[in-house]
């Protein structure tokens, strides 16, 4: 799940076709199609997928112009849920489930991996070491945003090991693989949870937090982790949210400033 988001609440609420024109403008970076908007010229940061006018905004096509149809989500994640009868839901996810799973064919973990880190490892080399990168991702993405973190990916640069980004905001991050996903992180994440998430389940939080509790007993160091929970919090909180509804309007605009807040602080 993608989403560029424009100017905060409004436009991101509606979690699938935004209104206005596009600010930015799609470039090559590092090997990918990548939408960019933003600050280019003295940019405080690179944030990966989020809009701040102070830092430049990087949206790579890490499905490299393959997403998954609109269609199925608005199925699977519908912005109002009150709108979709039982029928037309499972009715459209069984014509969806085809092509489906012949695109989880083509974007397997080990391939998508690659080419999120391939593109990440590129960004690091190409910016100077000064400059800060971070990265927020939603469902599919979140996994490999905290991914990123990880030890096992930091790389050389200038003869120093350096992580692939500075910080880490992963909001419903699903098929998460614990505890290979989080324990050997070196970045500081922030982790956005839904109380009534169906697909990514709210007791994954306790589950990260164990774990990374466990390794703090053991003496060693655990970078600062940031749990944030979202009620009613069902999946895509953060991207498709229903704006009509008090309560997950509420979710929509509190994960943009849980966004914010964790870059301007780590930034």
């Amino acid at each position: 799940m993608q989403t560029f988001f424009t100017n905060h609440a409004h436009r991101m609420s509606q979690g699938s076709i935004h209104e206005g024109l596009p600010q930015g403008k799609e470039e090559l970076i590092c090997g990918l199609n990548t939408y960019v908007v933003g600050n280019r010229t003295n940019p405080r940061g690179i944030i990966v997928i989020y809009s701040d006018r102070r830092v430049a905004v990087y949206l790579p096509g890490f499905f490299q112009g393959d997403p998954v149809p609109l269609s199925l989500a608005d199925h699977l994640i519908p912005v109002d849920e009150s709108k979709q009868s039982i029928i037309c839901k499972y009715t459209g996810l069984l014509a969806s489930a085809p092509s489906f799973l012949m695109w989880q064919t083509r974007h397997r973990q080990g391939p998508t991996n690659k080419t999120c880190m391939d593109f990440l490892r590129a960004l690091r080399r190409e910016n100077s070491k000064s400059q800060k990168i971070g990265m927020v991702r939603f469902c599919w993405g979140g996994k490999y945003a905290i991914r990123a973190g990880l030890e096992s990916n930091m790389i050389e640069v200038d003869g120093a090991k350096v992580p692939l980004v500075d910080a880490v905001v992963a909001l419903h991050p699903s098929h998460l693989a614990l505890p290979a996903d989080v324990e050997t992180l070196v970045v500081p994440v922030s982790y956005g949870w839904g109380v009534e998430d169906t697909f990514v389940k709210f007791e994954q939080m306790a589950m990260v937090q164990g774990i990374h509790a466990g390794i703090k007993q053991a003496g060693r160091h655990v970078p600062e982790m940031a749990h944030q929970e979202y009620k009613p919090g069902r999946h895509g909180f953060a991207v498709r949210g229903n704006p009509d509804d008090p309560l997950e309007r509420a979710c929509l605009e509190d994960s943009v400033a849980q966004v914010l807040t964790w870059f301007g602080r780590w930034l």
